[in-house]
């Protein structure tokens, strides 16, 4: 029975140079994060979720995971596969279902790259495997003559990352009430923002998520002050931090996720009291906030130190 553990030292190879530029996985689920919002395309079409992609646009997925992958590692084309890993040829295949590839028959002897993700689930696996009779299922395959793994095959993947967190997409994790406030036409670009700061707090917001609601070329001038985000909710209470070092200190201070590049995050601050107890609070124009309760009422907000 072919396992995971079998000796294929090509595999081996391939296994140790991925694991090399890319140890923990990160750059690989950025490549398929950039690759959903670009199918997606929220800037110029509102859309954030998987199901309202065009069939040819899921179809076309792959192929632009493959292209994006080769773009972030600079891997050189094979002989006659998608890559050449360490002069290895590696043919690179994407599946919504997990181990569910298709495989033509020039793949077949070949190493496959597999991969899988879910935007809905915020999950994403990569996995190798040779395409070996052994594992593969009829020879007759489907019209194009492309077979997939069989039960034994998929369980001789030996898995890079599985079930790994996808960067995510904020958007699917806001109610769809409260979306749909976000996401409302009637409003402008600039409400649109304001409303997805002001019902999506202590949520970190990625730059491809400001510019779906914004729907404008302009779209992180939406977020600033002089007029933006950071002015229009400041009377609410609520703060925009980002990607700077003086507001990761703030949030790392309340117990907040920390704003990576490109990333938002919104909260509302109260001036802190007797009632708030040993909450976690900063200091910011002489006072001392904390993150604001229910039953603390709205009031201007602290300016944030300038970066």
């Amino acid at each position: 029975m072919v396992t995971p553990e079998s000796n294929d030292a090509e595999l081996s190879i391939v296994e140790a140079h991925l694991k090399s530029i890319d140890f923990s996985g990160v750059r690989i689920a950025q490549v398929l994060r950039r690759t959903y919002d670009m199918l997606l395309d929220g800037q110029h079409t509102g859309r954030y979720r998987w199901d309202q992609l065009y069939k040819t646009e899921k179809t076309h997925f792959g192929t632009l995971v493959e292209i994006n992958l080769q773009r972030e590692f600079s891997f050189t084309d094979g002989q006659s596969m998608d890559f050449a890993i360490e002069g290895i040829d590696v043919d690179c295949k994407f599946s919504q279902v997990p181990g569910a590839w298709m495989i033509p028959p020039e793949a077949n002897g070949h190493l496959l790259l597999g991969l899988w993700a879910s935007d809905q689930q915020g999950l994403w696996a990569a996995g190798l495997v040779r395409a070996d009779e052994a594992v593969l299922t009829s020879p007759r395959g489907n019209r194009d003559r492309k077979r997939q793994l069989t039960k034994a095959g998929k369980g001789s993947v030996r898995w890079l990352f599985k079930d790994m967190p996808l960067p995510e997409n904020a958007l699917l994790r806001i109610d769809p009430v409260s979306a749909g406030k976000i996401l409302d036409p009637s409003l402008s670009g600039q409400q649109r923002v304001s409303m997805l700061f002001r019902l999506a707090q202590g949520r970190l917001i990625s730059r491809n998520v400001v510019a779906t609601v914004a729907q404008q070329d302009d779209y992180m001038k939406r977020v600033r002050g002089n007029g933006g985000a950071r002015s229009k909710l400041r009377p609410e209470g609520i703060v925009i931090l980002g990607q700077y070092s003086s507001h990761g200190d703030i949030a790392r201070d309340l117990g907040l996720p920390v704003p990576g590049r490109g990333e938002s995050l919104s909260v509302r601050l109260a001036r802190r009291q007797s009632h708030h107890g040993d909450q976690p609070f900063i200091t910011l124009d002489g006072q001392d906030w904390v993150i604001a309760g229910p039953a603390d009422p709205p009031e201007l907000a602290p300016l944030l130190p300038k970066v």
